[in-house]
């Protein structure tokens, strides 16, 4: 089982639904991959603050648990952010 981190970035060239997410998170709980995930809210950098890459774009993140990197591919091609021309980065967390 792999686990994955999903980071949306909040570049949508249309306005996303309110139903629209509501479809996704419908999917993603059936698919029994969904995890659980969040809005980004207020940030802070801490530490060297002039080399810091500002991560002002990513606007949430999801997790994902599966076997399957497939079906997660397939899963997230529905993603209300991806539909409206936007992206999301799905990053694999290494096993520790």
């Amino acid at each position: 089982m792999n686990q994955y981190l999903l980071l949306i970035h909040g570049n949508e060239k249309t306005a996303t639904t309110t139903e629209e997410w509501e479809r996704f998170f419908i999917a993603a709980k059936a698919s029994g991959t969904f995890k659980g995930g969040s809005e980004v809210g207020k940030r802070k950098i801490l530490g060297d603050i002039t080399s810091a890459g500002s991560s002002a774009h990513i606007v949430g993140y999801m997790r994902f648990d599966s076997g399957d990197e497939q079906k997660v591919l397939a899963l997230l091609a529905q993603h209300p952010v991806v539909l409206h021309g936007g992206s999301v980065e799905l990053c694999e967390l290494p096993k520790s």
